[in-house]
């Protein structure tokens, strides 16, 4: 039953069907389930622990189909959950390689405003940052471009703590550390159903009948499927955003050496496309924002009936449409066009050219939306007696999964 390698640590009663019995169980082998787990083994040695995942390796989706940043937490509203676990993250994710050996680059990140409007928002960012304990160091437009000399910049911020990683990677180690630790790790093994009892959660899933303890669910874009089922209380709905990345091509490996970040755009409810450069070399540009037809469909025309017919009837898409209907339009147009996305990128970096996109792979963002429409920007956590949910998790979760997952942990067990 188990995934080849994964430690035995369950206990099998056999009648009408199969029956594994767990302390804990883990539904999702992103990075957050897995740093999850990984806690949960720290301070409850002992313990039984199963990550149970639908696909047949760890990472597949959002874990796996990032930026790649290791943000430093210039952008989040002081006194959030963003904020208080990027600031943390950043260290976390930083001694986790050190200690593993595991590649990571801090290259720092500019943000960079193309006119005046864009300059005179920086001030308001630069108080945010300074606000979180960040590191931050405002420059002229003329520092900026003694930086980057191709890029275009009227004035920019310079986060020197900003880096990058290979968060799918990172994942891959978690869980093969989680197994050598007798952790029982269950790839390719959906969960179908289950309820909460007195004692704990019985999962049904493609392969078993599992009981646990505790549960947590760390489900990423089927996050709100999977907490109605068992019974939380919920008042929003995942809806799934297709993000493009270009690659560039035609240009030497260190045509910028800093991440390259737009000044956010009040009217706009997502950051905006940004150069990042790659541990493998070189560097992409993205991400813009459309309607996914599917959760985990990553071709550009993939649908899937059931997630395309969930988002068009929730009430809460409609009005986020409406209250975002040019920000939107814009969105599908960059994506219908290379030309405007070009136009985008082309504001702050107008030596790059229509030749230098190449195709990269897109990610799918599982942006949790309220009925009145409004993105719900932070993380949120909804618990039952006996589980957790994980029902939003946007950016920074990769930078922050593993004080995420202290969280987590204290949360569901008190320590």
């Amino acid at each position: 039953m188990a995934a080849p390698g994964a430690g035995a640590g369950a206990r099998r009663i056999l009648g009408e069907g199969m029956v594994e019995a767990f302390d804990f169980a883990v539904v999702g082998a992103g990075i957050v389930g897995l740093a999850t787990a990984r806690r949960l083994q720290e301070v409850h040695p002992g313990a039984r622990v199963v990550v149970i995942e639908k696909e047949p390796e760890p990472a597949l989706h959002q874990s796996g189909r990032n930026s790649g940043v290791i943000h430093a937490g210039v952008y989040y509203t002081p006194g959030s959950h963003k904020a208080h676990f990027c600031r943390m993250g950043v260290a976390a994710t930083r001694a986790y390689c050190d200690e593993h050996g595991l590649a990571y680059e801090i290259c720092g990140k500019l943000i960079v405003a193309t006119d005046a409007a864009e300059a005179g928002r920086l001030e308001a960012l630069h108080k945010r940052a300074t606000a979180n304990g960040i590191q931050i160091e405002a420059l002229t437009g003329a520092e900026a471009r003694k930086l980057e000399p191709h890029i275009r910049a009227e004035a920019a911020l310079l986060s020197p703590t900003t880096g990058i990683t290979d968060f799918a990677a990172i994942a891959r180690h978690m869980a093969k550390m989680f197994v050598a630790d007798g952790g029982q790790l269950r790839l390719g093994e959906a969960v179908t159903g289950g309820a909460e009892g007195p004692g704990g959660v019985t999962l049904h899933t493609t392969r078993a009948e599992i009981s646990a303890g505790k549960a947590v669910f760390c489900a990423g874009l089927g996050s709100d499927r999977m907490a109605r089922a068992f019974g939380a209380e919920i008042d929003f709905r995942v809806i799934p955003f297709r993000g493009e990345y270009f690659r560039i091509q035609n240009r030497p490996a260190d045509f910028v050496r800093h991440l390259i970040y737009p000044v956010p755009n009040p009217a706009r409810p997502f950051l905006g496309v940004h150069l990042t450069r790659k541990m493998d070399g070189g560097f992409t540009v993205g991400p813009n924002a459309v309607l996914a037809g599917a959760r985990e469909g990553y071709g550009r025309w993939q649908a899937n009936p059931r997630d395309l017919a969930e988002s068009l009837a929730y009430p809460g898409f409609w009005r986020l449409v409406a209250r975002n209907l040019a920000p939107a339009m814009g969105e599908l147009a960059a994506s219908a066009s290379k030309r405007l996305y070009l136009m985008r990128v082309r504001r702050y970096c107008a030596d790059i050219g229509l030749a230098d996109l190449a195709p990269y792979k897109p990610g799918i963002r599982a942006q949790a939306v309220g009925r009145d429409g409004k993105l719900i920007d932070d993380f949120l956590f909804i618990d039952t007696d006996h589980t957790l949910h994980v029902c939003n998790a946007p950016s920074p979760a990769a930078t922050s999964a593993i004080p995420i997952a202290a969280h987590i942990v204290t949360r569901l067990t008190g320590v």
